[in-house]
């Protein structure tokens, strides 16, 4: 049997942009996907501490050492600028994997998005 455990989590970074007018995704400084052990175009969820909000999209780096996280496409409608967001990756694996498998935790620097 397989579940579906938490892979990474970013916690709590301040969205810095909302461009409604780009293809869909989450810009997310790449700093941060590597530290999270997040690639380009894997599937994210976002939870919008402000609001309650829970969506998915994918993400996409942006420049490093930059902070950036921005919500682009219909998913920028679900957040304003300087909300508070907690970004979880997922994993399928075998239950005793699963059992051993730690994730990825990462906590940010709360006013810049940078790691500490």
């Amino acid at each position: 049997m397989q579940i579906e455990v938490v892979k990474s989590k970013i916690h709590r970074v301040k969205v810095t942009g909302a461009d409604l007018n780009y293809i869909g995704s989450i810009t997310i400084d790449e700093d941060l996907m590597d530290a999270a052990n997040i690639i380009r175009g894997e599937k994210v969820q976002i939870v919008n501490n402000n609001n309650g909000e829970r969506l998915e999209t994918y993400a996409i780096p942006g420049p490093r050492k930059s902070g950036e996280i921005t919500l682009n496409g219909a998913a920028s409608r679900k957040v304003a600028v300087g909300d508070i967001l907690i970004l979880i990756t997922y994993g399928r694996m075998d239950i005793e994997e699963a059992k051993k498998f730690n994730p990825s935790l990462v906590f940010p620097n709360e006013d810049t998005n940078l790691l500490k």
